[in-house]
């Protein structure tokens, strides 16, 4: 079966096409190792098998969080993207298509607007779904990286550019989630307004950040996490950067567990440098380079305060370049039914 799923966030839109279905001789991989120590969680390999993946950055929620609606140049970057994506889904040949709309979106107040431009272009209506749903998802697309261990408590942290979802489970299944309101670009525009952000400005968005945290751990028991694995964009840039990239490579990202040492020294650079500085280095999107600051911010911060709960039993988080996207696309194989594209 091949599906087309279609992820809507507030900095970017996504579309993956895919064929559904693992072949047995790659069930098992071995497990991404970019420093030549043992990883605590082998991988395996998705039953998803790319035909496209892509990502335009859009900025729909731009001044969402301030002005409580989509801006005119928003919905026009946004319907660009969705027409590009609704020639690659005819071209390919998609049997169904799922389209979720996210954190921004919930938000806005001429969501309509959104939601009947989006079914002109591509012929099926998007969703506007709940924080609820969107973890489920995001846990789905992520912890598909790992071999089953029903003993494994897992979280997932999908942090995006208007939410963060955090999602507590094993191999049977989510236990825990809850979505926030901090991401990328509702920080930026909230908090860092420096070039680059001053002392003051960081303290703040440290601390509201923390303040999200509390209120995380009064819903899910985050001391009883064994692994971290790290979903969306933010994550992953701020991978390469403690990779060492020369450019963004996907392959060597996902899977790749990284000492939360490390991450902390990516997240300090990332965030204290300028904004030139960010758009030279070799692997950052140019989407990314004006928010990536406060998305290290918060991805730092919840490292540590993991790494705190569990009373240090938590070192290391790994990345995955699977995420809500991937669990769209299992959505529909799992007998979801589908729309299809017009």
């Amino acid at each position: 079966m091949r599906v087309a799923a279609i992820d809507c966030g507030t900095n970017s839109i996504r579309l993956l096409i895919a064929d559904v279905g693992r072949r047995p001789e790659e069930e098992r991989t071995e497990p991404h190792d970019p420093y030549g120590h043992r990883l605590g969680c082998p991988v395996r390999t998705s039953p998803l098998t790319d035909v496209v993946r892509q990502m335009i950055v859009v900025r729909l929620g731009e001044d969402v969080d301030s002005a409580g609606r989509f801006s005119e140049a928003a919905l026009e970057r946004t319907f660009a993207a969705v027409d590009q994506y609704a020639a690659l889904i005819r071209r390919h040949d998609v049997e169904a298509v799922r389209f979720v709309a996210t954190s921004a979106t919930r938000d806005a107040a001429n969501r309509d607007v959104f939601i009947q431009g989006v079914k002109e272009r591509l012929g099926v209506e998007p969703e506007v779904i709940r924080g609820g749903e969107e973890a489920g998802l995001s846990f789905a697309g992520a912890s598909s990286l790992l071999d089953p261990d029903p003993a494994r408590k897992v979280l997932v942290v999908d942090l995006g550019g208007g939410s963060t979802e955090f999602v507590l489970g094993t191999s049977a299944g989510m236990t825990h989630s809850i979505s926030t309101d901090m991401g990328c670009v509702r920080f930026t525009e909230r908090h860092l307004h420096s070039d680059p952000p001053e002392e003051t400005e960081t303290s703040m968005a440290s601390f509201e950040t923390l303040s999200f945290l509390e209120d995380v751990s009064q819903v899910m028991p985050l001391d009883e996490t064994d692994v971290v694995i790290g979903v969306a964009g933010t994550v992953t840039t701020v991978t390469a950067h403690a990779l060492g990239l020369e450019d963004y490579d996907p392959d060597l990202i996902h899977g790749a567990e990284i000492d939360l040492d490390r991450y902390q020294q990516s997240v300090d650079q990332l965030l204290t440098a300028s904004r030139d500085a960010r758009a030279h280095m070799p692997f950052m999107h140019p989407g990314r380079v004006d928010v990536i600051g406060a998305g290290a911010l918060i991805w730092g911060t919840i490292l540590d305060y993991v790494n705190t709960v569990t009373d240090g039993r938590v070192t290391s988080a790994v990345a995955s370049e699977h995420d809500i996207l991937d669990g769209i696309a299992l959505s529909l194989a799992a007998g979801r039914e589908p729309q299809v594209a017009g």
